[in-house]
């Protein structure tokens, strides 16, 4: 399973807030450099646990309103979500190591 690109409210509200297992969200800008490394660690974690769990990115620049209602003060951040609530937060860069425990904790 691969990353799914959120591209409006509802579909976050879809795809994140009533999914069925727990979900990371990577919120990020193209112009963001460090977004740019975390990338690779996004999809490396989005393979490792496909079928346990879903992996979408938002891109801050075309959901502005998203990252509001969630504080993203800076990029990237990374939310895990499970039942519509935040579990975990990180900011900026982390190995995929770091990643795959926090979603690990969600499951």
């Amino acid at each position: 399973m691969s990353v799914i690109n959120i591209t409006s409210r509802e579909e976050f509200e879809e795809k994140v807030l009533k999914a069925d297992k727990p979900v990371l969200v990577d919120f990020w800008a193209p112009w963001c450099g460090p977004c740019k490394m975390v990338g690779p660690e996004v999809e490396a974690v989005a393979e490792t646990f496909a079928g346990r769990a879903y992996v979408v990115k938002v891109n801050v620049d075309d959901q502005p309103g998203l990252a509001n209602d969630y504080q993203v003060m800076g990029v990237p951040t990374l939310l895990v979500i499970k039942n519509g609530q935040e579990m975990n937060r990180i900011v900026g860069y982390r190995p995929r190591q770091e990643l795959s425990a926090a979603l690990e904790n969600a499951l």
